[in-house]
C-alpha cells in the first residue's frame, strides 16, 4: 500500500492504472477516523474493482464556523493500518494546500438539492463537499465511486454532480452500518460518553418505529414525522435539529408514502453532537417481494 500526499503524484498513478494497466479504480473518499462503516465502503470497492483508492482529508470548505472542524478526530497511522488489514492500494492523504493553493476560489455547488435537509441547517456544507469532491475525482478519476447511505443526501447531490458536470464515475451507495445499539456508525460517535451513546439509540428506534408503521399501511408523512419526534423528545439528552420525508431522488418534501422512493431522515443534537440517520419507509417490503 502507498501513501500518497501530492496531487500530481496520485494522478499520475491513476492514469498509468487506466490507460497502461487497463485497471478499474473504485475510490472512497473518507475524512478519516475510519470506523466500520467506512471499512463496508472498502470492502464494496475491494470485491468490484482491480484498485482500491482512499482518501483521508479533513475538509475546511464543508464546516461552518462553528462546527468542529478543529476538533474532528485525525489519526491517519492508525487508519492506515486498517486500510491495509483491507488490501487497500492508494491512500491519497494530501494536505490542505494541495486541495487548496494559495489563490484558491472556484467553487462547485448544486442549486436546489443543496439547500434542503442538512443544507438548511448548515448553509454553505454541501459547496464544500462538492467542490472536494470534484477536484478528487478529477485526480483520481475513478470508475466507481462508494458512498454510504447514512449520508443519503449527500449522495443525492453528488449523483447530481457526477451527472450535469458529466464525470464518468458510477456512484455505488452502500447500506449503513450500525452498532449493535442501531445507532449508525459516525466518525463523531466517538464525542459522546457513555451515557450519550445509550441514549442516541432512540435515533434508530424512532425511525424503526415508523418504518414498521409505513410497512403497516400508514401512508401519511405528518404522522410518520410525528412518530419519531414523539419517540426522541422523550429522550432528555436529544434535541431534534429536524425529521424530514422526502423524495429519496428529488429530495422534494413528501405528503405521503406512495410508490415514489421515501427517504425519512433526521439530525438531532444528543449532547453537544449533532448525528444524522435515516431509513427508507416501505424498503423491507419491497425486498421480500424482490426475494419471493
Amino acid at each position: 500500500m502507498e501513501i500518497i500526499n501530492r496531487r500530481k503524484r496520485m494522478s499520475s498513478v491513476a492514469r498509468k492504472l487506466r490507460r497502461e494497466e487497463n485497471r478499474t479504480i473504485g475510490f472512497v473518499p473518507t475524512m478519516g477516523a475510519l470506523h466500520d462503516g467506512h471499512l463496508s465502503l472498502v470492502h464494496e470497492a475491494r470485491a468490484m474493482c482491480d484498485i482500491v483508492v482512499v482518501s483521508v482529508f479533513v475538509n475546511p470548505a464543508q464546516f461552518g464556523p462553528a462546527e468542529d472542524f478543529s476538533a474532528y478526530p485525525r489519526d491517519l497511522t492508525r487508519d492506515a493500518g486498517l486500510m491495509a488489514e483491507y488490501n487497500v492500494d492508494y491512500v491519497f492523504a494530501p494536505t490542505l494546500e494541495e486541495i487548496y493553493p494559495p489563490g484558491f476560489s472556484t467553487y462547485v455547488t448544486v442549486e436546489g438539492l443543496s439547500d434542503e435537509l442538512e443544507g438548511g441547517s448548515r448553509p454553505g456544507h454541501f459547496r464544500g463537499v462538492t467542490t472536494v469532491v470534484a477536484i478528487l475525482l478529477n485526480t483520481i478519476k475513478p470508475d466507481f465511486v462508494f458512498l454510504g447511505q447514512k449520508d443519503a443526501q449527500q449522495a443525492v447531490v453528488i449523483k447530481q454532480m457526477v451527472r450535469d458536470l458529466a464525470f464518468t464515475a458510477e456512484i455505488v451507495v452502500v447500506p449503513i452500518v450500525r452498532e449493535q445499539s442501531g445507532l449508525a456508525m459516525s466518525s463523531r460517535n466517538k464525542y459522546l460518553s457513555g451515557e450519550e451513546r445509550q441514549a442516541a439509540s432512540v435515533l434508530h428506534r424512532a425511525l424503526a418505529q415508523a418504518q414498521a408503521a409505513s410497512e403497516a399501511g400508514e401512508h401519511s408523512a405528518a404522522r410518520l414525522v410525528e412518530l419519531v419526534r414523539e419517540q426522541i423528545e422523550q429522550e432528555p439528552l436529544a434535541r431534534i435539529d429536524y425529521v424530514s420525508l422526502n423524495d429519496a431522488e428529488t429530495l422534494a418534501g413528501l405528503d405521503k408514502v406512495d410508490e415514489r422512493p421515501a427517504l425519512l431522515s433526521l439530525a438531532v443534537f444528543i449532547g453537544q453532537t449533532r448525528l444524522i440517520d435515516n431509513v427508507v419507509p416501505g424498503q423491507t417490503k419491497k425486498q421480500d417481494a424482490a426475494s419471493a
